[in-house]
């Protein structure tokens, strides 16, 4: 059996449900280049499926904030998608917060494991900051998707190391979501 997994690059470049911007980083194009480099990954692994909200670098989903995540939900859900990942980067005020961490609908779930393996690969992999799963229910992706789903936020793009990696190594974040799904589904990594 195949395992879909669909990945959703966070955010559109432009103005539509456009994220944050800081040290000269986009988060839509670190979120489509490390989103991509996860389903190039998976695609040549036949054990898995995979699907992207946003195919190119600059398609805007969306007419609006609402119709965006609206869109990027229904595009999973009529798929119909086993998992649902969404690429993040953070944004804070305190240039000093730094680290990933995982959003989830509620605890003690699928989506609640997934994080946990994934959170660890980007710990282990790519050497960030364990930031913890934090429990979001009113998170639009999450609220509203039909499978497990985890909202990545892979670093802080205000954050001057974070921000060296998120520019430098983003094929190593892509690397560490891939580990995590591989040992939440219990394959050898």
């Amino acid at each position: 059996m195949t395992i879909r997994i669909f990945i959703d690059p966070g955010h559109n470049l432009g103005t539509i449900n456009a994220g944050a911007s800081a040290n000269g980083l986009v988060e839509a194009d670190v979120n489509f280049q490390v989103g991509k480099g996860l389903a190039d990954i998976l695609r040549m692994d036949d054990r898995f499926e995979v699907r992207m909200s946003r195919n190119t670098i600059d398609e805007v989903i969306g007419t609006d904030m609402a119709t965006s995540l609206q869109t990027r939900v229904t595009l999973a859900n009529d798929w119909p998608a086993d998992y649902f990942i969404s690429i993040h980067c953070n944004y804070s005020e305190d240039v000093n917060l730094n680290g990933s961490e995982v959003y989830i609908y509620r605890r003690y779930t699928q989506a609640n494991w997934l994080a946990e393996h994934l959170l660890q690969a980007l710990v282990d992999v790519v050497q960030m900051r364990d930031n913890l799963i934090h429990v979001d229910p009113e998170l639009y992706v999450l609220k509203h998707t039909t499978m497990p789903a985890n909202l990545v936020e892979l670093g802080y793009l205000t954050n001057i190391n974070d921000a060296e990696k998120l520019r430098n190594d983003k094929e190593l974040f892509s690397v560490a979501l891939y580990v995590g799904l591989l040992q939440y589904f219990g394959f050898a990594a």
